[in-house]
């Protein structure tokens, strides 16, 4: 009689890989999480001190960069990939993470595999504050390879109703301040395996660097979240940004309301070494470029004028370098908001 690890699920292996992520799931947990590893849920208490708390939720995945992660065997930072992509975005309006659940889906459980790519997303959580409540691990035999995988995850956040930062708040005159980018964080992954990975392997110095592909390519995404609800709690913040993909193109506009557009300055950062060799490397054009990567600014702070040495400030005491990159503009009435390009220096 056929039995369910003859059709390739192999539930040992899953009671084990449950097992051996125990204890770096509950590191995560403190006096708000309700209930216990391995049941079927569990729950969080909101914070205390909100009045009429909303809970916001997100979702994302780490995308093609993991993939390159498997061809090497380098699988202990994806997990800051993942919980990066959930919580800024939270961050992004204005709430504050408290708890996240994952799901990772294998064609064939490997148990050293999901216990290192789980205990890297329990790591950044307790690096941010944020619960990790649980999550679930699915094989999938006959619909995908046996060493694939693939890891996505969900974030609650919660805010104060009417504290919520929508760039509502936006106006011409408003100053945008970047926060530096040390890599390439986990987007546009797809046009560096179609180019950059069929010139390069893995072991290669990346051109500028020093480093290898590999090295350079797979370095963990920063974790915004921290010092972002810092500058909340400082400062009054009109828009927050999270580059991700579209790049700075793409997202900036989300927040800015009708008849506004960002002018960022190209000459107001310093990228890290690893931008400057994209476009040799690609073959992209700059639109493109800054289309697809975040080019050296992970994360937008869209504040008044008279309060961007503050927000500057802020960032720089949690260690990140920062930057007055841009201004809000008022346009031709109606206009669909954009990013315009230019170049001071």
């Amino acid at each position: 009689m056929p039995t369910y690890r003859d059709a390739g699920v192999d539930l040992d292996a899953a009671d084990s890989a449950v097992d051996r992520i125990g204890p770096a799931v509950t590191k995560t947990w403190h006096g708000d999480v309700i209930g216990g590893f391995g049941g079927f849920a569990a729950g969080i208490r909101i914070p205390p001190g909100y009045r009429r708390p909303v809970l916001m939720m997100s979702t994302d995945g780490v995308g093609t960069k993991e993939e390159l992660a498997r061809r090497t065997d380098r699988l202990d930072d994806l997990g800051w990939d993942l919980v990066a992509m959930c919580i800024d975005d939270l961050a992004a309006a204005g709430a504050r993470p408290i708890a996240m659940t994952d799901y990772l889906v294998v064609g064939k459980i490997n148990v050293d595999r999901v216990d290192r790519l789980v205990t890297s997303i329990a790591a950044a959580c307790e690096e941010a504050g944020v619960a990790l409540l649980g999550g679930e691990t699915a094989e999938h035999p006959g619909v995908m390879d046996e060493d694939s995988f693939d890891l996505a995850g969900a974030a609650l956040g919660v805010v104060e109703e009417g504290d919520e930062i929508d760039g509502s708040l936006v106006v011409p005159g408003d100053r945008i301040v970047g926060v530096d980018s040390p890599n390439l964080r986990s987007n546009g992954f797809s046009l560096l395996r179609a180019t950059v990975l069929e010139q390069l392997a893995p072991d290669d110095e990346y051109p500028g660097t020093g480093r290898s592909v590999a090295d350079v390519l797979l370095e963990p995404s920063v974790l915004y979240t921290p010092a972002v609800l810092d500058l909340i709690d400082a400062i009054e913040v009109h828009g927050l940004v999270h580059i991700t993909g579209g790049g700075m193109s793409g997202n900036i506009p989300r927040v800015l309301p009708a008849g506004t557009a960002a002018v960022i300055d190209l000459s107001s950062w310093t990228p890290s070494p690893v931008f400057a060799a994209l476009g040799d490397l690609t073959g992209a054009p700059t639109a493109e470029l800054l289309r697809t990567f975040n080019m050296g600014i992970g994360f937008v702070a869209i504040v008044p004028e008279a309060v961007v040495a503050d927000a500057i400030a802020v960032f720089e005491s949690r260690g990140r370098r920062a930057w007055e990159i841009g201004r809000i503009t008022a346009r031709e009435r109606g206009g669909r908001p954009e990013v315009i390009w230019e170049r001071s220096g």
